[in-house]
């Protein structure tokens, strides 16, 4: 007995484990739950060690699609995203290797954390390091190099040691002073404003945001990834006079929102010269970008909110209702609205943005994910298609980059069918944006998501032509002279790109056609859909009271 027991230990000692499977298992200790990726020589044995734990791992067409779904899986799970990278062998370098290039180098430029690690021992605690500093402070990045030789070289089971997983991001609050500071400038304003941004619906502070909202009778905005923390259709959102709102408030309070180009800098003439900002944020170099801040909040934005709360617990206030303040923004809601619904209602064919997404937002489900790119499309759902819940809206977000719809689409229906099921996610396109990733459709339908995708088809980049003209303009010159750079192939089926795939596929004209076929998508989750609108060429939005921030001559 003694002899075979020292046997059966020997025999563990001498185990082998692969790189491919310590990087596995190191991912799986750290609760990565997902994988999206274009496999290749060595990564394949990556993808694959990490089924065999459990992981799920979803192949895409496209490594930038790949990596706009593990981010947007990142927000929506609190788990943001660690970009693995297969390079050239280590006894290679310098030599010009396969796709040899300083990936490291390249990639600390844009990420919190870039790192190669120097032996398989090495690897659970570079990703344990990746893994922890993508999601503490500002969550973001991170990035872990893999030399192709790591990846097949075997070693040792024992002399593997797994990190635990990281302990989740602490909690910081604000400095007492300045939350009293900040309750009573809100106190003190006579045409106040919150702005709710994505930093918000990260942190889960809908609960103590809605509850101020309601608690001091505030106006609020959201910014486009904010929608939702707060409900669309709650009566104190006044994103219908976003534009007044932030040009007349005398105290705006940011939630998780900086003063970038989305909010137009802080800056006049779109605010006023003397508004006093109370800016709450996780990240201390945020703080006083553009415009001096009155108060500054560091901390989590959902303990903050909680603080902010505290003071109005104690000593309660309550933004009057009868104000003129409330009585200005009220009266712009009410003109803005009555301008959209006639653009809605016009009957005119083709149809404009208006038409189609009044006629997308009446049949939504309350509780589905709205996913959207485009410019003007985006730009027009954005003000008329509802968010009721927090994280339920993806859109191109701060770089305002194109091609991340579909990636943003499949992470959500990732999550949803495994955390939700049941919730749709609706894909609102536009047909130049569509082009960008169109081909992760069949990913798509390889999976079989529930995903609707919406192309909303004006046949070009902002505008395009119609057949006739199109055709006209063909028969003086050649294509690449005669037509403009923005216009697209008229009358483009986009649906049958789904329809090759095996999924359903409509083509419409008309608001009955839209309406019918969306119902009709709605009802059967048996297999993802792709409904093309076509609208009129020229459709654009309605007289907006600045110019966007990039003029243009044309």
């Amino acid at each position: 007995m003694p002899e075979s027991n020292s046997a059966e230990g020997s025999d563990r000692s001498e185990e082998q484990v692969s790189g491919a499977k310590v990087i596995a298992q190191a991912l799986k200790t750290q609760n990565v739950e997902y994988m999206f990726g274009v496999v290749g020589i060595p990564v394949t044995e990556i993808a694959l060690a990490a089924q065999e734990l459990g992981m799920r791992y979803i192949g895409m067409r496209n490594e930038q699609a790949a990596c706009y779904a593990a981010s947007a899986v990142g927000y929506l799970t609190g788990r943001p995203l660690i970009v693995i990278g297969g390079s050239s062998e280590r006894n290679q370098e310098t030599m010009g290797a396969f796709q040899e290039f300083p990936q490291v180098e390249a990639c600390r430029l844009y990420s919190k954390f870039s790192a190669r690690p120097t032996s398989i021992e090495h690897i659970p605690f570079v990703i344990e390091k990746a893994v922890r500093s993508s999601i503490y402070g500002r969550p973001g990045a991170c990035y872990v190099d893999i030399p192709a030789d790591l990846v097949t070289l075997q070693e040792k089971v024992n002399s593997i040691k797994y990190k635990e997983c990281c302990m989740p991001p602490p909690v910081s609050m604000a400095e007492p002073p300045a939350v009293c500071m900040a309750a009573s400038v809100i106190r003190n304003a006579k045409q106040p404003l919150l702005i709710i941004g994505k930093g918000a619906a990260f942190s889960h502070a809908e609960d103590s945001i809605r509850k101020l909202v309601e608690q001091c009778n505030l106006p609020f905005l959201p910014t486009p990834m904010g929608k939702g923390v707060v409900p669309d259709n709650h009566p104190n959102c006044v994103g219908a006079a976003r534009s007044r709102a932030l040009q007349f408030a005398d105290v705006i309070v940011l939630f998780g929102a900086r003063l970038n180009w989305i909010l137009h800098f802080g800056l006049p003439p779109r605010y006023r010269a003397d508004v006093k900002f109370v800016q709450i944020d996780i990240c201390a170099e945020e703080l006083g970008n553009n415009v001096r801040p009155a108060v500054t909040l560091l901390g989590d934005i959902n303990a903050v909110s909680k603080q902010l709360l505290e003071q109005f617990d104690k000593t309660p206030w309550r933004y009057p209702t009868d104000s003129k303040w409330w009585k200005t923004l009220r009266e712009k809601m009410k003109s803005n609205e009555a301008v959209s619904k006639e653009l809605a209602s016009k009957k005119s064919l083709p149809m404009n943005y208006y038409t189609v997404f009044y006629h997308v937002q009446e049949q939504l489900p309350r509780d589905c994910f709205i996913v959207s790119e485009g410019a003007n499309t985006m730009d027009i759902g954005r003000t008329v298609l509802q968010n009721y819940l927090p994280r339920h809206r993806l859109d191109a977000g701060t770089f305002g980059t194109m091609g991340v719809g579909l990636g943003f689409a499949i992470a959500a229906a990732i999550v949803a069918k495994d955390r939700s099921p049941g919730q749709r996610v609706i894909c609102v396109e536009g047909d130049s944006a569509f082009g960008f990733s169109g081909m992760e459709v069949e990913t798509i339908c390889r999976y079989n998501l529930p995903i609707i995708l919406l192309v909303v088809n004006n046949n070009g980049i902002y505008q395009g032509f119609d057949a006739d003209t199109w055709e006209k303009m063909l028969n003086f010159q050649e294509a690449a002279t005669s037509v403009p750079p923005m216009c697209l192939l008229p009358n483009s089926h986009y649906e049958q790109v789904m329809t090759a795939f095996g999924g359903r596929g409509y083509f419409v004209q008309t608001p009955e056609e839209l309406r019918n076929s969306l119902k009709q998508t709605l009802e059967d989750t048996s297999k993802p859909c792709l409904i093309n609108i076509m609208i009129e060429p020229q459709s654009t939005r309605k007289a907006q009271d600045f110019h966007w921030l990039t003029r243009s001559n044309m």
